[in-house]
């Protein structure tokens, strides 16, 4: 058995966020459009997940320009849309980047070097890594590094699955060298360390709760639906974060967020958060190197 069930249990520590911080709060925006499975890029058949079918496999036979259309909405449209917002606010963005797509976007990767955003490595492509053999894996990693590194003009220092890792994840990222953090996780809301290898390995976890995926599922129907479950989440953390500050990761998807009606929702919540004084919006990246900072990973005890 090697879960941890128990974490930092009734007593977590205090994260100690600048400025006496309640609440940590990092907006993600999901880059993936260009880089998911597709017949022009040799793969079997059109990939569909999280567009405008809620969720069921409309079956279409050969190449899916449906499909195709609905993930070029995002890039085409609703990431320019989802800047706006951001930079009308001047919010910071952690952009969970797949490489290819990144690529493939050289005006899109110039507008996230220019605003500040940080990029999260989402991978070579859009695709599941627990699928992937181990090698292959590996070489995914690779080619991923140093396609962003030439992309966005630095390397990439954190590293996000689609949807979650294979077994190997973890180990390939340390053993490949140069991650800060990885955010293969979904149970916490505190960053924690984990050893792997022998040396210590940063987790800051991801949340698919407080997510725009669930417009992509049949769970929200309306930005409101999007904005009430936010809200709530933001609320609570934010009470309880005067003795137990917390973090809040919101996830965002270009061709979910990115239509005007979901846009709304999320133009409601930007306005909401922006009311309270002590919340930390904030990169990824910066959470991952105040954590490191305030909370260094452990020293392991001699043999």
């Amino acid at each position: 058995m090697d879960r941890d069930l128990i974490g930092y249990g009734a007593n977590p520590p205090d994260p100690r966020w600048p400025g006496g911080a309640r609440l940590a709060l990092n907006f993600v925006l999901n880059f993936e459009e260009g880089s998911e499975p597709s017949i022009p890029d040799g793969d079997p058949a059109s990939e569909w997940g999280l567009t405008e079918n809620g969720g069921i496999n409309p079956n279409v036979p050969g190449r899916d320009l449906a499909a195709e259309g609905m993930f070029a909405y995002g890039s085409r449209v609703g990431f320019w849309r989802i800047m706006r917002l951001f930079a009308g606010r001047a919010l910071p963005l952690t952009v969970f980047g797949c490489a290819l797509a990144l690529q493939r976007h050289p005006p899109a990767a110039a507008a996230i070097r220019a605003a500040g955003h940080d990029v999260c490595c989402h991978g070579w492509r859009w695709e599941k890594h627990y699928q992937l053999t181990e090698a292959e894996e590996r070489e995914r990693i690779r080619r991923a590094v140093a396609s962003l590194q030439q992309t966005m003009g630095e390397r990439p220092l954190g590293w996000y699955c689609r949807h979650g890792p294979s077994v190997n994840t973890r180990r390939l990222l340390v053993e490949h060298g140069g991650f800060l953090y990885d955010s293969d996780a979904y149970d916490d809301e505190l960053p924690y360390w984990t050893s792997v290898l022998g040396q210590p390995h940063l987790v800051v976890p991801y949340s698919l709760s407080t997510n725009d995926a669930k417009f992509g599922r049949g769970t929200f129907a309306t930005g409101d639906d999007f904005f009430a479950y936010c809200r709530d989440a933001f609320d609570f953390l934010y009470r309880e974060g005067r003795t137990q500050p917390r973090m809040l990761s919101i996830g965002l998807h270009q061709r979910l967020i990115g239509h005007p009606a979901r846009a709304a929702g999320l133009e409601r919540l930007l306005d909401h958060v922006g009311r309270f004084a002590g919340v930390w919006i904030t990169r990824r990246l910066d959470i991952a190197r105040h954590w490191s900072a305030i909370h260094p990973a452990p020293i392991a005890a001699p043999p």
